[in-house]
């Protein structure tokens, strides 16, 4: 039985998650490069938030919980999403690929452009497993552990090359990373991506039905639920002709001149 706590309500949460923090995220990485240090520490204090959120509600199994643990998590996330937009941590190649690059010297080139950023993000992944390993509430962990798989899959399908990407919310002082990108092309690993999400989305759905109806649960086999079917739309729009790019257009500011990198 679908239950508006345990079911809709979660579902809900997730999407205006995804859709407003999504906008202010490219909002704040698209202002002026003098406005980043500010956006870095205010960063900074959320991500600290989120942490000592996930570490508050973990020994508790409750709605309320659940929601903390998922809004710490999303926290953290947000953390490492400004960091690595304003060019503060990404990796140690600041450079577009060299136009002769091919094969395993290209991925070379292309992990060293963000290498960083991706070590930070495993890391983070597993400090907040280890934290909540034998915990109650481990929903904090699972949603930064989604949220990183999903993104991984995502960087290396666009590497491949893909039938339509947006560039819309890469900041001017990250352009270079474009040349990283491989090229427009349905290529057998988003077929199957895309199978993927769907299949893992169908299996959280299912888990979510399945316990209690408005338990906690169910609110947060649902929350993951959510994140997993936006994770198979974002990787259904590399495949379609449609520009996602344009959903957060509204808070994307009018870009100068300043491409430089951070």
């Amino acid at each position: 039985m679908v239950s508006w706590s345990g079911h809709i309500l979660p579902v809900v949460a997730t999407i205006a998650m995804w859709f407003f923090a999504t906008g202010l995220i490219a909002w704040l990485d698209n202002r002026e490069r003098a406005t980043f240090p500010r956006s870095l520490a205010w960063a900074g204090v959320a991500g600290v938030a989120g942490l000592v959120a996930v570490v508050a509600s973990m020994h508790t199994v409750s709605l309320g919980a659940v929601y903390l643990s998922f809004a710490g998590a999303i926290l953290i996330w947000a953390w490492h999403e400004i960091g690595f937009l304003t060019g503060a941590i990404a990796g140690p190649r600041r450079e577009p690929c060299p136009p002769d690059a091919r094969g395993w010297d290209r991925f070379g080139h292309a992990s060293a452009a963000m290498a960083w950023h991706e070590i930070a993000l495993a890391l983070t992944a597993l400090v907040l497993i280890a934290l909540t390993w034998s915990a109650p509430n481990q929903v904090g962990a699972m949603v930064f552990l989604l949220l990183f798989v999903l993104r991984l899959s995502t960087k290396l399908n666009i590497f491949v090359g893909v039938p339509n990407m947006s560039t819309e919310i890469i900041p001017p002082h990250l352009a270079y990373l474009q040349s990283y990108f491989g090229p427009r092309r349905l290529h057998p690993l988003l077929v199957a991506s895309v199978i993927g999400n769907v299949a893992l989305a169908t299996w959280l759905g299912l888990a979510a039905l399945q316990a209690a109806p408005g338990s906690a649960e169910a609110a947060g086999a649902s929350l993951l639920f959510a994140l997993a079917a936006l994770g198979a739309l974002e990787h259904l729009f590399l495949a379609l002709p449609f520009r996602d790019g344009a959903l957060w257009k509204w808070a994307i500011p009018a870009r100068g001149h300043d491409t430089q990198t951070f």
